[in-house]
């Protein structure tokens, strides 16, 4: 093993395996960035091009492509509330806000810092923890899938800013609308008024585009001088030096919250299905939760964006643990590598790392190396492309972010369906906005609503010799220490809020 990893080593470190690197890295964050092209949509266009590589070099560049797809979607999540991919939805709650207080330049160096560490810790867990990890894995069945997607829900506590009631409701709506379309097990086909194009149902990425964009850009017109406001923000940011310097040493001055962020995306990585877009959430969450700055969240906290980024970096590294040690998918964009694995014979599992080290150990080191390849990379990118936003006039970015959601919306499916269910959920959207219904809590339905039902669905059917098949998803050791995470997700919030309501009454009772 040490012999394969030496080699591994001077392998990844070779000219050719760096600009391999790079090339990916760059490529990644311009289709990351891009609305509607999604990771998974990036390596697919990518595939055709690794056929004509040896193996090595085409996982060296898909790795890299992978990271740097997933940094790429926060860009735009920060300057024009658009994620560019669904693991950065949560990246939206803090980075936009810091975008119109004038701190896009903080937001973007903050995400670059988490996206390296959670990339490093990700690849970390893959290297040493990949086998025992996995068997943890092989023990999730479809009852767990379903609490896990229970305890999603609860994160809608900390989504909905001034009432539960409307943020349950919000998230209710987009459980609805995950329910369009073909049925994941039974294969009913439900809520289509008829039409074929439906049987789909609603894509995340249109739902994403249409919540978070359309009422951004209706934002732009309507009201413009508050990116008016922004921009003399920013122009005072700019005159103030050292925010490189002062950015990173803020971020590093609270290790635990990119440690944390790293370890939960590492781990939900690792269950197939979950992905970015349920850890950056649970990241986004357990951040919130646990910050002593919890009530600025949402308006700006540097908190905030480095939670989700960190998380879904980490997913890169965990994902690939059962694919690499089971051959099991941790999320879709590692469908689209075991594809290359296996076009090129070779087969995930023990053999791999046992007859083919030298390439698994250069594949993950080239990660590791890719990760680290975003900080420079991204800095003068990033922070080029948030110099080029916030000095486009409103009168022009309005009508580019427009062009690019509909340019996005329709590369999905090819489907020009697809660009009217984004304008109409966006303009549903902008209205339930102003009612106080949350977006980011119908989108946490859309993302769960799946994860929910095919867990139920399957762990009926799997339990349906028993008696009461229901009672398998309160008896399994891990439900049962999922439930207790949802029940202490459920309860937090309230005794934050009861403590805080009784601190508050304390300082008006002191005599002034």
């Amino acid at each position: 093993m040490l012999v394969d990893l030496g080699q591994a080593l001077s392998q990844v470190l070779s000219p050719q395996t760096l600009l391999l690197c790079v090339l990916g890295v760059v490529g990644g964050m311009t289709v990351g960035a891009t609305p509607g092209l999604s990771a998974t949509v990036g390596l697919a266009l990518l595939l055709p091009i690794t056929f004509t590589m040896d193996p090595t070099s085409g996982l060296v560049l898909m790795g890299a492509f992978y990271m740097g797809a997933i940094y790429g979607g926060s860009f735009t999540a920060i300057l024009v509330n658009t994620p560019g991919t669904p693991s950065s939805i949560a990246t939206t709650f803090d980075g936009y806000p810091m975008t119109k207080a004038g701190r896009s330049d903080v937001a973007i160096i903050a995400v670059t810092m988490a996206s390296v560490a959670g990339g490093l810790v990700g690849v970390l867990g893959l290297a040493t923890l990949a086998p025992l990890l996995a068997n943890v894995v092989l023990a999730f069945g479809p009852q767990e899938y379903f609490w896990l997607g229970i305890f999603g829900l609860t994160m809608i506590a900390g989504l909905a800013a001034k009432s539960l009631l409307k943020g349950l409701a919000a998230g209710f709506l987009g459980l609805l609308i995950s329910t369009i379309g073909i049925s994941p097990v039974g294969g009913e086909v439900r809520f289509t008024f008829g039409s074929t194009d439906m049987q789909g149902g609603v894509p995340l990425i249109i739902a994403l585009i249409g919540l978070f964009t359309v009422p951004t850009i209706v934002d732009l017109i309507v009201a413009p001088e508050i990116r008016s406001a922004a921009m003399v923000n920013e122009k005072q940011q700019r005159e103030r030096r050292n925010v490189l310097r002062d950015t990173v040493r803020d971020v590093l001055s609270r290790p635990v919250n990119l440690i944390r962020s790293s370890v939960i995306g590492t781990l939900v990585g690792i269950l197939p299905g979950a992905g970015g877009n349920v850890a950056n959430l649970i990241a986004y969450n357990e951040a919130k939760r646990t910050s002593k700055r919890s009530h600025n969240f949402g308006k700006g906290e540097v908190d905030g964006v480095v939670a989700p980024e960190a998380a879904n970096n980490a997913v890169v590294g965990g994902g690939l643990v059962p694919l690499l040690t089971l051959g099991i998918p941790g999320a879709p964009p590692d469908a689209v590598i075991y594809g290359v694995l296996l076009l090129h014979g070779l087969r995930p599992g023990n053999e791999l790392f046992a007859e083919q080290g030298v390439l698994t150990f250069t594949f993950i080191l080239a990660i590791a190396v890719s990760a680290v390849l975003m900080a420079p990379v991204g800095l003068v990118a990033g922070r080029g492309l948030q110099r080029l936003v916030v000095r486009t006039p409103t009168h022009y970015l309005a009508p580019a972010i427009g062009v690019l959601t509909i340019v996005g919306s329709y590369a999905v499916r090819n489907n020009p369906l697809d660009v009217v269910l984004m304008v109409a959920l966006g303009l549903a959207g902008y209205g339930l906005r102003h009612l106080g219904l949350p977006p980011a809590a119908i989108v946490l339905g859309v993302v769960l609503g799946p994860i929910i039902e095919t867990g139920f669905a399957q762990g009926l059917l799997a339990a349906s010799g028993s008696a009461d098949p229901w009672l398998s998803f309160f008896t399994r050791p891990l439900s049962i220490g999922i439930i207790v995470l949802v029940l202490l997700g459920i309860a937090w919030p309230i005794l934050a809020d009861r403590k805080a309501r009784r601190n508050t009454r304390e300082d008006e009772e002191l005599p002034s």
